[in-house]
Protein backbone atom coordinates (compact mmCIF):
# COMPACT_ATOMS: atom_id res chain seq x y z
CA UNK A 1 0.00 0.00 0.00
CA UNK A 2 2.83 2.12 0.89
CA UNK A 3 4.89 1.81 -2.22
CA UNK A 4 1.15 2.77 -3.96
CA UNK A 5 1.54 5.55 -2.64
CA UNK A 6 4.54 7.15 -3.67
CA UNK A 7 4.54 9.33 -6.52
CA UNK A 8 6.74 8.30 -9.36
CA UNK A 9 9.59 9.91 -9.79
CA UNK A 10 9.59 10.85 -13.53
CA UNK A 11 12.47 9.83 -15.88
CA UNK A 12 15.94 12.28 -16.02
CA UNK A 13 15.43 14.82 -18.67
CA UNK A 14 16.92 13.17 -22.08
CA UNK A 15 20.20 15.62 -23.20
CA UNK A 16 22.42 14.38 -25.96
CA UNK A 17 26.26 15.74 -25.14
CA UNK A 18 29.59 16.62 -27.06
CA UNK A 19 32.54 18.12 -26.27
CA UNK A 20 31.94 20.82 -27.54
CA UNK A 21 28.62 21.51 -26.03
CA UNK A 22 30.63 20.62 -22.48
CA UNK A 23 33.20 23.29 -23.21
CA UNK A 24 31.05 26.02 -24.83
CA UNK A 25 27.34 25.15 -24.18
CA UNK A 26 25.02 25.77 -26.88
CA UNK A 27 25.53 27.43 -29.70
CA UNK A 28 23.94 31.33 -29.73
CA UNK A 29 23.12 31.98 -33.57
CA UNK A 30 24.85 34.96 -35.12
CA UNK A 31 21.11 37.15 -35.30
CA UNK A 32 20.71 36.75 -31.45
CA UNK A 33 24.19 37.31 -30.52
CA UNK A 34 23.98 40.70 -31.95
CA UNK A 35 21.30 41.65 -30.09
CA UNK A 36 23.52 41.75 -26.59
CA UNK A 37 26.09 44.12 -28.47
CA UNK A 38 26.51 47.69 -27.40
CA UNK A 39 26.04 50.28 -29.80
CA UNK A 40 29.94 50.03 -30.47
CA UNK A 41 30.18 46.83 -31.07
CA UNK A 42 27.22 46.71 -33.48
CA UNK A 43 28.89 49.74 -35.02
CA UNK A 44 32.52 47.24 -35.35
CA UNK A 45 30.08 44.72 -36.48
CA UNK A 46 28.84 46.74 -39.58
CA UNK A 47 31.44 48.12 -40.25
CA UNK A 48 33.32 44.72 -41.16
CA UNK A 49 30.23 43.86 -43.26
CA UNK A 50 30.56 47.42 -45.25
CA UNK A 51 34.41 46.71 -45.30
CA UNK A 52 34.19 43.57 -47.21
CA UNK A 53 32.08 44.96 -50.12
CA UNK A 54 35.54 46.46 -51.77
CA UNK A 55 34.29 45.67 -54.76
CA UNK A 56 31.36 48.53 -54.24
CA UNK A 57 33.51 50.92 -52.52
CA UNK A 58 36.92 52.56 -53.02
CA UNK A 59 37.07 53.73 -49.31
CA UNK A 60 34.82 52.81 -45.96
CA UNK A 61 34.38 55.50 -43.52
CA UNK A 62 33.33 55.37 -40.05
CA UNK A 63 32.15 58.35 -38.30
CA UNK A 64 31.63 59.09 -34.53
CA UNK A 65 31.16 62.03 -32.69
CA UNK A 66 27.91 64.03 -31.58
CA UNK A 67 28.16 65.99 -35.05
CA UNK A 68 28.40 63.67 -36.92
CA UNK A 69 25.38 64.81 -39.61
CA UNK A 70 23.55 61.57 -39.58
CA UNK A 71 26.59 59.71 -40.64
CA UNK A 72 27.72 56.71 -39.05
CA UNK A 73 29.38 54.30 -41.51
CA UNK A 74 30.00 55.66 -45.45
CA UNK A 75 30.62 54.13 -48.44
CA UNK A 76 32.58 56.04 -51.19
CA UNK A 77 32.56 54.88 -54.78
CA UNK A 78 35.31 57.80 -55.56
CA UNK A 79 38.10 59.99 -54.06
CA UNK A 80 35.25 62.55 -53.66
CA UNK A 81 34.13 60.93 -50.61
CA UNK A 82 30.54 62.40 -49.38
CA UNK A 83 30.55 64.64 -52.37
CA UNK A 84 30.71 62.32 -54.55
CA UNK A 85 29.14 58.76 -55.00
CA UNK A 86 28.24 57.50 -51.57
CA UNK A 87 26.06 55.24 -49.25
CA UNK A 88 24.87 55.62 -45.79
CA UNK A 89 24.75 52.73 -42.80
CA UNK A 90 22.82 54.35 -39.88
CA UNK A 91 23.38 52.40 -37.31
CA UNK A 92 20.94 52.03 -34.55
CA UNK A 93 21.17 48.98 -32.10
CA UNK A 94 18.18 49.84 -29.75
CA UNK A 95 15.78 47.35 -27.23
CA UNK A 96 13.16 48.10 -30.10
CA UNK A 97 12.58 48.09 -33.81
CA UNK A 98 12.78 51.66 -35.09
CA UNK A 99 10.14 54.03 -34.66
CA UNK A 100 9.08 56.24 -36.83
CA UNK A 101 10.18 59.22 -35.04
CA UNK A 102 13.80 57.95 -35.29
CA UNK A 103 13.74 57.06 -38.87
CA UNK A 104 12.18 60.94 -39.61
CA UNK A 105 14.66 62.32 -37.58
CA UNK A 106 17.57 60.76 -39.45
CA UNK A 107 15.99 61.33 -42.83
CA UNK A 108 15.51 65.31 -41.87
CA UNK A 109 19.56 65.14 -40.82
CA UNK A 110 20.55 64.28 -44.31
CA UNK A 111 18.02 66.65 -45.91
CA UNK A 112 19.00 69.61 -44.08
CA UNK A 113 22.71 69.01 -44.12
CA UNK A 114 22.41 67.90 -48.11
CA UNK A 115 20.61 71.32 -48.64
CA UNK A 116 23.40 73.08 -47.25
CA UNK A 117 26.20 71.35 -48.95
CA UNK A 118 27.50 69.63 -46.17
CA UNK A 119 27.46 66.60 -48.38
CA UNK A 120 25.84 65.09 -51.64
CA UNK A 121 22.62 63.19 -50.83
CA UNK A 122 23.82 59.93 -50.69
CA UNK A 123 23.00 57.44 -53.37
CA UNK A 124 21.64 54.89 -51.01
CA UNK A 125 20.78 55.43 -47.23
CA UNK A 126 20.52 51.80 -45.32
CA UNK A 127 18.93 51.95 -41.63
CA UNK A 128 20.44 49.07 -39.38
CA UNK A 129 19.02 47.72 -36.50
CA UNK A 130 19.58 44.35 -34.78
CA UNK A 131 15.65 44.56 -34.22
CA UNK A 132 14.62 45.62 -37.42
CA UNK A 133 12.41 49.04 -38.25
CA UNK A 134 8.66 48.94 -36.60
CA UNK A 135 5.47 47.94 -39.32
CA UNK A 136 5.24 51.79 -39.38
CA UNK A 137 8.21 52.53 -39.95
CA UNK A 138 9.23 50.08 -42.44
CA UNK A 139 5.75 51.14 -44.29
CA UNK A 140 6.91 54.70 -44.05
CA UNK A 141 10.11 53.90 -45.86
CA UNK A 142 8.69 51.65 -49.00
CA UNK A 143 6.25 54.47 -49.59
CA UNK A 144 8.03 57.69 -50.96
CA UNK A 145 4.80 59.32 -50.82
CA UNK A 146 4.13 58.42 -47.03
CA UNK A 147 7.45 59.32 -45.82
CA UNK A 148 7.04 62.82 -47.53
CA UNK A 149 3.82 63.61 -45.73
CA UNK A 150 5.39 62.50 -42.43
CA UNK A 151 7.91 64.46 -42.33
CA UNK A 152 6.00 67.41 -43.30
CA UNK A 153 3.12 66.60 -41.16
CA UNK A 154 5.46 66.32 -38.03
CA UNK A 155 8.46 68.90 -39.00
CA UNK A 156 7.72 72.39 -36.74
CA UNK A 157 6.61 69.64 -33.77
CA UNK A 158 9.30 67.44 -33.65
CA UNK A 159 11.86 67.57 -36.56
CA UNK A 160 12.65 70.68 -36.09
CA UNK A 161 14.52 70.85 -32.70
CA UNK A 162 16.90 67.33 -33.53
CA UNK A 163 18.69 68.19 -36.17
CA UNK A 164 21.19 70.50 -34.51
CA UNK A 165 21.18 72.12 -30.80
CA UNK A 166 22.13 75.53 -32.42
CA UNK A 167 19.16 76.39 -33.82
CA UNK A 168 15.52 75.29 -34.81
CA UNK A 169 15.15 74.48 -38.50
CA UNK A 170 12.25 76.12 -39.89
CA UNK A 171 10.31 74.40 -43.53
CA UNK A 172 9.97 77.21 -45.48
CA UNK A 173 11.44 78.89 -48.60
CA UNK A 174 14.26 76.75 -50.60
CA UNK A 175 13.85 74.20 -48.10
CA UNK A 176 10.81 73.19 -48.26
CA UNK A 177 10.89 73.12 -52.06
CA UNK A 178 14.12 71.15 -51.55
CA UNK A 179 12.24 68.26 -49.35
CA UNK A 180 9.40 68.38 -51.86
CA UNK A 181 11.44 67.41 -54.74
CA UNK A 182 13.98 65.22 -53.10
CA UNK A 183 14.55 61.43 -54.17
CA UNK A 184 13.47 59.76 -50.60
CA UNK A 185 13.29 56.43 -52.30
CA UNK A 186 17.64 56.36 -51.57
CA UNK A 187 16.04 55.44 -47.75
CA UNK A 188 15.61 52.21 -46.91
CA UNK A 189 15.50 49.28 -44.34
CA UNK A 190 18.24 46.32 -43.68
CA UNK A 191 16.93 42.87 -43.52
CA UNK A 192 18.91 41.66 -40.29
CA UNK A 193 18.76 37.65 -41.56
CA UNK A 194 20.49 39.22 -44.96
CA UNK A 195 23.14 41.18 -43.13
CA UNK A 196 24.39 38.37 -41.20
CA UNK A 197 24.45 35.84 -44.21
CA UNK A 198 26.84 38.39 -46.00
CA UNK A 199 28.55 39.03 -42.85
CA UNK A 200 29.55 35.38 -43.16
CA UNK A 201 31.36 35.76 -46.07
CA UNK A 202 33.60 38.02 -44.38
CA UNK A 203 36.85 37.12 -43.39
CA UNK A 204 36.08 38.32 -40.17
CA UNK A 205 32.60 35.81 -39.22
CA UNK A 206 34.48 33.30 -37.63
CA UNK A 207 36.95 35.35 -35.59
CA UNK A 208 33.56 37.21 -34.17
CA UNK A 209 30.92 34.10 -33.98
CA UNK A 210 33.16 30.86 -34.08
CA UNK A 211 31.73 27.89 -35.47
CA UNK A 212 34.88 27.13 -36.89
CA UNK A 213 36.30 27.82 -40.64
CA UNK A 214 34.81 26.67 -43.56
CA UNK A 215 36.35 23.50 -45.41
CA UNK A 216 39.71 24.73 -47.86
CA UNK A 217 39.40 24.11 -51.43
CA UNK A 218 41.99 21.06 -53.15
CA UNK A 219 45.48 22.92 -53.71
CA UNK A 220 46.05 22.49 -56.96
CA UNK A 221 49.58 21.17 -58.60
CA UNK A 222 52.84 23.38 -59.09
CA UNK A 223 52.52 24.44 -63.18
CA UNK A 224 55.42 22.63 -64.73
CA UNK A 225 57.19 25.63 -65.65
CA UNK A 226 58.34 27.61 -62.21
CA UNK A 227 56.67 30.94 -61.83
CA UNK A 228 58.38 34.69 -61.38
CA UNK A 229 57.50 34.71 -58.18
CA UNK A 230 59.50 31.25 -57.09
CA UNK A 231 62.86 32.48 -58.30
CA UNK A 232 64.13 33.36 -54.95
CA UNK A 233 63.12 30.63 -52.67
CA UNK A 234 64.06 27.95 -55.80
CA UNK A 235 67.73 30.13 -56.31
CA UNK A 236 68.05 28.68 -52.66
CA UNK A 237 67.34 25.23 -53.31
CA UNK A 238 69.67 25.34 -56.06
CA UNK A 239 72.01 26.77 -53.44
CA UNK A 240 71.30 24.02 -50.95
CA UNK A 241 72.01 21.31 -53.28
CA UNK A 242 74.81 22.35 -54.30
CA UNK A 243 76.14 22.91 -51.20
CA UNK A 244 75.56 19.43 -50.12
CA UNK A 245 76.87 17.91 -53.95
CA UNK A 246 79.56 20.65 -53.34
CA UNK A 247 79.51 22.08 -56.98
CA UNK A 248 77.76 24.90 -58.35
CA UNK A 249 74.00 23.82 -58.91
CA UNK A 250 71.88 26.09 -60.93
CA UNK A 251 68.79 24.34 -62.67
CA UNK A 252 67.73 20.74 -62.20
CA UNK A 253 69.69 19.32 -65.19
CA UNK A 254 72.76 19.60 -63.22
CA UNK A 255 71.36 17.30 -60.45
CA UNK A 256 72.21 14.33 -63.50
CA UNK A 257 70.51 11.65 -62.18
CA UNK A 258 70.20 12.39 -58.11
CA UNK A 259 66.47 10.83 -58.25
CA UNK A 260 65.93 11.58 -54.56
CA UNK A 261 67.35 15.56 -55.14
CA UNK A 262 64.93 15.81 -57.85
CA UNK A 263 62.13 14.07 -55.71
CA UNK A 264 62.87 16.32 -53.03
CA UNK A 265 62.81 19.32 -55.66
CA UNK A 266 59.29 18.74 -56.89
CA UNK A 267 58.28 17.90 -53.36
CA UNK A 268 59.25 21.56 -51.93
CA UNK A 269 57.45 23.33 -54.81
CA UNK A 270 54.07 21.63 -54.02
CA UNK A 271 54.67 22.53 -50.29
CA UNK A 272 55.06 25.90 -51.58
CA UNK A 273 52.05 26.13 -53.39
CA UNK A 274 50.20 24.53 -50.56
CA UNK A 275 51.27 27.62 -48.04
CA UNK A 276 50.35 30.30 -51.02
CA UNK A 277 46.92 28.53 -50.88
CA UNK A 278 46.54 28.63 -47.95
CA UNK A 279 47.87 32.51 -47.67
CA UNK A 280 44.86 33.11 -50.42
CA UNK A 281 41.51 30.81 -48.60
CA UNK A 282 43.63 32.89 -45.05
CA UNK A 283 42.86 36.28 -47.20
CA UNK A 284 39.25 35.53 -47.46
CA UNK A 285 38.05 33.43 -44.20
CA UNK A 286 40.16 35.45 -41.72
CA UNK A 287 41.12 39.62 -40.70
CA UNK A 288 43.99 40.74 -42.49
CA UNK A 289 47.06 39.93 -40.74
CA UNK A 290 46.46 36.57 -39.72
CA UNK A 291 48.79 34.49 -42.07
CA UNK A 292 51.25 36.72 -41.61
CA UNK A 293 51.36 36.39 -37.71
CA UNK A 294 51.46 32.58 -38.56
CA UNK A 295 54.30 33.01 -40.69
CA UNK A 296 56.18 34.94 -37.69
CA UNK A 297 55.64 32.14 -35.49
CA UNK A 298 56.71 29.70 -37.80
CA UNK A 299 59.92 31.45 -38.24
CA UNK A 300 60.59 32.16 -34.41
CA UNK A 301 60.03 28.05 -34.25
CA UNK A 302 62.59 27.85 -36.67
CA UNK A 303 65.18 30.34 -36.68
CA UNK A 304 67.08 28.58 -34.35
CA UNK A 305 68.05 25.45 -36.05
CA UNK A 306 68.52 27.89 -39.16
CA UNK A 307 71.07 29.93 -37.59
CA UNK A 308 72.27 26.60 -35.75
CA UNK A 309 76.13 24.61 -37.63
CA UNK A 310 75.19 21.96 -40.02
CA UNK A 311 77.42 20.31 -42.62
CA UNK A 312 75.58 21.66 -45.50
CA UNK A 313 72.37 24.02 -46.68
CA UNK A 314 70.68 20.85 -47.52
CA UNK A 315 70.98 19.33 -44.12
CA UNK A 316 69.69 22.60 -42.57
CA UNK A 317 66.95 22.75 -44.94
CA UNK A 318 65.45 19.45 -44.15
CA UNK A 319 66.30 20.21 -40.44
CA UNK A 320 64.15 23.50 -40.45
CA UNK A 321 61.28 22.20 -42.58
CA UNK A 322 61.27 18.70 -40.27
CA UNK A 323 61.11 21.18 -37.08
CA UNK A 324 58.57 23.51 -38.88
CA UNK A 325 56.21 20.33 -39.21
CA UNK A 326 56.66 19.46 -35.39
CA UNK A 327 55.70 22.79 -33.83
CA UNK A 328 52.70 23.52 -31.88
CA UNK A 329 51.01 25.93 -32.62
CA UNK A 330 47.59 26.27 -30.94
CA UNK A 331 46.95 30.12 -30.69
CA UNK A 332 46.43 31.01 -34.29
CA UNK A 333 43.03 31.48 -35.99
CA UNK A 334 43.82 29.17 -38.99
CA UNK A 335 45.50 26.44 -36.99
CA UNK A 336 42.11 24.35 -37.35
CA UNK A 337 42.92 24.14 -41.64
CA UNK A 338 46.95 24.11 -41.25
CA UNK A 339 48.68 20.77 -42.67
CA UNK A 340 52.05 19.69 -42.58
CA UNK A 341 52.38 20.92 -46.26
CA UNK A 342 51.55 24.29 -45.33
CA UNK A 343 54.16 24.20 -42.43
CA UNK A 344 56.82 23.24 -44.84
CA UNK A 345 56.13 25.84 -47.32
CA UNK A 346 55.84 28.55 -45.07
CA UNK A 347 59.62 28.04 -44.61
CA UNK A 348 60.07 28.62 -48.32
CA UNK A 349 57.93 31.77 -48.25
CA UNK A 350 60.19 33.01 -45.50
CA UNK A 351 63.12 31.88 -47.86
CA UNK A 352 61.51 33.68 -50.45
CA UNK A 353 61.44 36.91 -48.98
CA UNK A 354 65.35 35.72 -47.47
CA UNK A 355 64.03 35.87 -43.61
CA UNK A 356 65.61 32.06 -44.02
CA UNK A 357 68.55 31.12 -45.85
CA UNK A 358 69.82 28.16 -46.44
CA UNK A 359 73.27 28.25 -47.44
CA UNK A 360 75.48 30.06 -45.10
CA UNK A 361 78.48 32.03 -46.39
Amino acid sequence: MVDEQLEKIPDAPKQSGSASKVQFGRPIPPQQQVLLYSSDEWEDFILEWVYSQREKYENVQRFSGANDMGVDIAGFTDKKGVNGAWDNFQCKHYKDPLGPGIVAGEVAKVLWHSFKGHYSPPRKYYFVAPRGCSTKSTTLLTSVDKLREYIIKNWDKQLSKIITQKQVIKLDGGFKIYIEKFDLSIFSPSNMLEVVDDHRLTPYHAIRFGGGLPDRPKVSSPPLKPALEESRYIHQLFEAYGDYKNMEVTGLAELGGDQDLIEHFHRQREFFYHAEALRNFARDTVPTGTFEELQSEIHAGVVDVESALHPDGYIRLNAVTQTASQLQLTSNALISVVKVYDRKGICHQLANDDRLTWRKS
